[in-house]
């Protein structure tokens, strides 16, 4: 099974590759794209890349390897930048849910509230939050005593599979770190449900039933992409991980960290007209 298993999610992780690098290059070079909607899109592919770059390699050299050993250092850090990188997602997906909130409901000022300016000031901080999060559960956890057998029954360093492996329970430090995964999921998917609900309020209002198609149409690929990455997650890290089976575990992590990121490209591209019309020119162009 285990070559199985790599070959799949080798072909997986370079269709993820390919499929965002795409998007990132056809943002960059199709001028009519470069507006705050699609520059949050080419981001967020760029995010994608180094997302499930975070995790894949090093689950596919465990693969194949006889000992699949991985430092502490190495595993903390994959800790840090799997989940720096998956809260950068968050903020991604509740910004993208306001600049549609922006262009549906409120067209007249939108080109006036969403400035190049303000445009590069959210992705510079959806970045730089994304990193600033994660420090401190980390420093918390690996200050906790592991005192053997160090075997971490996961394909990646976390949180869960690391308290298990603990010495001693920490109650205080699990709570500390459930409270906050709550509220990194939480805050964006509140922000981004607000954003929605007075999307849906402005578009039920639209006369023809043209431009209620147009508006949903807009936001639908939008509101697939939060409904599978935001659903494996809750059910991943709201409640406490002792509650789902380790089989389970693997499979959602395998869902938003390799399976997310290989769809978002699918799901933007087959959806959106100006994606596919842009798409089209650029293939042409490097024929």
């Amino acid at each position: 099974m285990q070559n199985f298993f790599f070959s799949f999610i080798l072909v997986v992780y370079l269709l993820t590759l390919l499929g965002n690098g795409i998007i990132v290059c056809i943002v960059k070079w199709d001028k009519r794209l470069h507006t705050p909607m699609y520059i949050f899109l080419g981001n967020f592919a760029f995010l994608e890349i180094w997302y499930i770059s975070s995790t894949i390699p090093n689950m596919l050299v465990n693969i194949l390897s006889e000992t699949k050993t991985i430092s502490f250092t190495g595993c903390f850090l994959q800790f840090y930048f799997f989940f720096s990188l998956g809260t950068t997602e968050c903020f991604f997906l509740s910004v993208m849910a306001y600049d549609r909130y922006l262009a549906i409901c409120r067209p007249l000022h939108y080109p006036s509230i969403m400035t190049g300016k303000l445009c590069v000031i959210l992705v510079c901080v959806c970045w730089v939050s994304g990193f600033l999060c994660y420090p401190v559960p980390i420093v918390l956890i690996s200050q906790l005593p592991f005192c053997g057998p160090n075997i971490i029954d996961h394909f990646v360093c976390d949180p869960g599979p690391l308290f298990a492996l603990a010495c001693i329970p920490a109650p205080s430090t699990e709570l500390i770190c459930y409270t906050f995964n709550s509220l990194i999921i939480f805050g964006p998917f509140l922000s981004i449900l607000g954003s929605y609900t007075l999307v849906l309020r402005a578009v039920l209002r639209v006369p023809s039933g043209a431009g209620r198609t147009k508006a949903f149409s807009t936001c639908g690929s939008h509101l697939m992409v939060v409904s599978l990455f935001y659903g494996t997650l809750m059910v991943m890290y709201v409640s406490p991980t002792s509650g789902n089976p380790t089989g389970m575990q693997k499979i959602i992590t395998l869902v938003y960290s390799a399976v997310t990121p290989l769809l978002n490209p699918l799901i933007y591209s087959l959806r959106n007209k100006d994606m596919k019309d842009a798409l089209k020119k650029w293939l042409e162009h490097h024929e």
